[in-house]
């Protein structure tokens, strides 16, 4: 009997090993089980530390966008609570081509040249796994939003990586997002025949840069040549400061029949949790974006996107006036970044200024702090980081999570704090480092 038993206790404990190799994870998605937001989302709710790390806005949104959520959700609306059209709904579509339509110098089409997503995660996942196939390479600018990679190997794509380069000097111990640059020679060489994509990001996130027309015309000149489309992430392109001008690259010669821009009404309305986003482009080229789409989320919430509409509706109402969030957000959170930057030179950080998005990277090798091992064997950012919000409780993100592997010691030295949060909790995250000093 016992022999028995040991024998079926054997046979079970080899049957669940072989299912567990059978059924586990996909091999497309090997390597991207780890997620920087997972962990240090965790650890800043776990030391209650004061967050500055996931980039959510946490102040309030415009009235005007709550209330249009509350005017989609009315009962008398009652076929809003149900499917609305696959690639978008009709009126945030409309809404959307009125937006653009005069940005990108040329009438939109709101039903061929528009695709609704849940988010912009889901506009670029769209995307990428639209026209990537085995093989094609596409070319990563670093730093970059960490998705990027994990989306273009599970495609069966192969991601190259480029990154900005900064001065080997610092003005007054800051930069700007703006001295980041890419190299033309070093650029120009990532690019071959087996060349399917870029993706770029204007402003960029972790770093805020913004780029200028002169990039743009540089990397654009490449993609055409190349004949390479751009997967265009402007997420962030309603929050720019100091006079500077966001640009489209699809508006340059040459670039709207190669260019999909990728847009979010969380990062637009401060509104992260409804996870609306859209795809911009010519009707060919949206047109393998919109087959993923259907055969993976197939629709948007109805009342999330007809809330979107009603405060894009309110926002061509007051366009440049002073009542536009497009023109009056800029120069809050400006205010709050050059707050937050004065308090970390006076720590002894290094901090780069962005022109635009939600995050500022600060250089913390000035400091000369030597973080404890955590036996881990994660580059020192993420330790200093770990580290950061388990003894002073203040939360930021390792930013060579936005590194390739080979790079990631060019992004160890920084860390990302988020800059669009309320004033009392950038002021708590102050006193935080100003405490700090004294210790140093």
């Amino acid at each position: 009997m016992i022999n028995n038993i040991s024998f079926l206790c054997y046979r079970e404990a080899l049957q669940i090993r072989r299912m567990s190799t059978k059924h586990g994870l996909a091999k497309r998605f090997h390597g991207s089980e780890k997620n920087v937001w997972v962990e240090f989302s965790k650890l800043a709710s776990d030391y209650k530390a004061v967050n500055l790390g996931q980039g959510f806005p946490d102040y309030k949104p415009p009235s005007y966008v709550t209330e249009a959520m509350k005017e989609a959700a009315n009962p008398s609306n009652h076929l809003l609570h149900q499917y609305a059209r696959s690639f978008g709904d009709p009126r945030l579509c409309n809404a959307l081509s009125q937006i653009y339509s005069p940005i990108m110098g040329r009438k939109i089409n709101p039903m061929d040249e528009i695709l609704i997503t849940v988010g912009g995660y889901g506009s670029l996942y769209c995307c990428i796994h639209g026209l990537v196939n085995p093989g094609d390479e596409v070319i990563i600018i670093e730093p970059y939003f960490d998705c990027y990679e994990p989306m273009v190997k599970s495609a069966g794509g192969i991601p190259i990586f480029i990154p900005l380069r900064t001065p080997s000097e610092t003005t007054d111990g800051k930069l700007s997002s703006a001295d980041w640059k890419l190299d033309e020679k070093e650029f120009a060489a990532k690019f071959n025949e087996k060349t399917k994509l870029l993706i770029f990001n204007t402003p960029n996130n972790p770093l805020g840069k913004v780029y200028s027309q002169s990039e743009m015309e540089m990397i654009a000149d490449l993609c055409i040549k190349h004949d390479v489309v751009v997967i265009s992430d402007e997420v962030y392109e309603w929050l720019i400061y100091d006079k500077k001008k966001h640009l489209k690259i699809a508006t340059l010669p040459g670039m709207w029949e190669r260019t999909l821009t990728i847009g979010s009404a969380g990062k637009t309305f401060s509104v992260t949790g409804w996870k609306t986003g859209w795809t911009i482009g010519p009707q060919n080229l949206l047109m393998p974006a919109t087959i993923v789409h259907q055969n993976c989320i197939y629709n948007v919430p109805t009342v999330t996107q007809v809330s979107v509409a009603i405060a894009f509706e309110h926002e061509l109402k007051v366009s440049n006036t002073p009542e536009s969030y497009f023109q009056s957000l800029p120069p809050v959170v400006m205010k709050k970044r050059d707050e937050l930057a004065k308090v970390l030179i006076d720590l002894g950080m290094e901090p780069t200024i962005p022109e635009g998005g939600f995050f500022m990277m600060a250089n913390t090798e000035p400091l000369a702090i030597e973080v404890p091992d955590d036996g881990t064997d994660d580059p020192k950012d993420f330790k200093f980081v770990r580290w950061m919000i388990k003894e002073k409780k203040l939360a930021a993100i390792p930013p060579s999570a936005f590194y390739s592997t080979k790079n990631k010691h060019l992004g160890e030295k920084f860390i990302r704090f988020c800059i669009v949060k309320e004033d009392s909790t950038l002021k708590a995250a102050e006193e935080i480092l100003r405490e700090w000093k004294k210790t140093l």
